[in-house]
């Protein structure tokens, strides 16, 4: 374990309220399979006031930095009270600084926190901004009811007239529920039971992380799961799933409410995040919920030549 990385676990330790429960060096240890973390660290008078986590792959030769498959939100985290304009351009520089030399290729999707990408601007990166999808949870439960969609309320409570919430099912019921969702796509799910259950394992023993089942009243069956994660100040959509042959029991809409109403009233916390996607059926969704757009930055970097023609070649 380098020096940086020992720094880095005793920032996480203790670090405040708005930093991300996927930038935790646990998560981060849970989820960087294939390759190494590292992180950059800039200290003033021996505090950290700001960290760097990435993710280093090898291919062919090439080194190149990547989002973990399940990596979430990484890039430049800095204490609040450095957050200024003056202080960031500085930081952004330090923290650079450190990265390794040789490296193809960049790419990083940052936390809500990082507004200002100027300083990598002015050295050659490029950004796209993506959107996630919140729902603030300082209303009235009523408020958050009438933020739906008329038809998902209607939904909602059909399905509440005929399933059951559960949260003592096994690893392997989710697991076997988020593969359905993939499969009724065509889709190979990309995370292997072992990778899935580290994941899961590491959220549980942080106590940072619930599965939730739907489960039919009177046959037992099981219609939907859902994970849900969380830190200190957000509860994240992680996983979720169902079985093809049941989606017309609307079982994971109620799934989806039931986790906002846990995430308000026994976390108690002030934001439900849906993790959510560019894809427009997806998005979609999300916007019925009532929930409103959070955007991110994606920013990229690519240095060798090669690389470059490799990856138009793969297209």
């Amino acid at each position: 374990m380098s020096i940086n990385q020992q720094i880095y676990r005793q920032f996480c330790a203790n670090a405040p309220a708005d930093f991300p429960v996927f930038m935790q060096d646990w998560y981060l240890d849970a989820v960087c399979e294939g390759g190494t973390w590292e992180a950059a660290i800039h200290q003033i008078n021996d505090e950290t006031v700001a960290v760097w986590p990435y993710f280093v792959k090898k291919k062919l030769g090439w080194r190149y930095v990547a989002m973990p498959l399940m990596g979430k939100l990484m890039g430049p985290y800095t204490i609040p009270q450095f957050r200024s304009i003056k202080t960031e351009m500085r930081v952004l520089d330090a923290l650079w600084a450190q990265f390794p030399s040789n490296l193809a290729a960049f790419q990083q999707d940052f936390n809500y926190t990082l507004t200002n990408w100027l300083p990598l601007y002015w050295k050659g990166f490029s950004q796209t901004t993506r959107y996630s999808y919140i729902i603030p949870l300082v209303g009235t439960e009523a408020e958050l009811w009438a933020g739906i969609e008329g038809n998902y309320r209607r939904k909602i409570n059909k399905a509440t007239s005929s399933l059951s919430l559960r949260d003592d099912l096994s690893v392997e019921e989710l697991h076997r529920l988020c593969t359905l969702s993939f499969t009724r796509q065509k889709i190979d799910f990309p995370l292997h039971f072992d990778y899935f259950q580290r994941i899961y394992r590491a959220f549980e023993h942080h106590n940072a992380g619930k599965a939730f089942f739907a489960v039919d009243n009177e046959t037992g069956v099981v219609h939907s799961a859902i994970f849900l994660v969380w830190d200190q100040s957000s509860a994240y959509l992680l996983w979720g799933g169902d079985d093809p042959e049941l989606r017309t029991s609307a079982s994971g809409i109620l799934l989806q409410w039931k986790a906002i109403l846990y995430a308000k009233y026994t976390l108690t916390l002030p934001i439900f995040d849906f993790e959510g996607s560019m894809i427009q059926s997806i998005e979609q969704s999300r916007r019925y919920f009532g929930a409103v757009q959070k955007p991110y930055f994606r920013v990229r970097k690519e240095w060798s030549l090669l690389w470059k023609w490799g990856k138009f070649l793969l297209r």
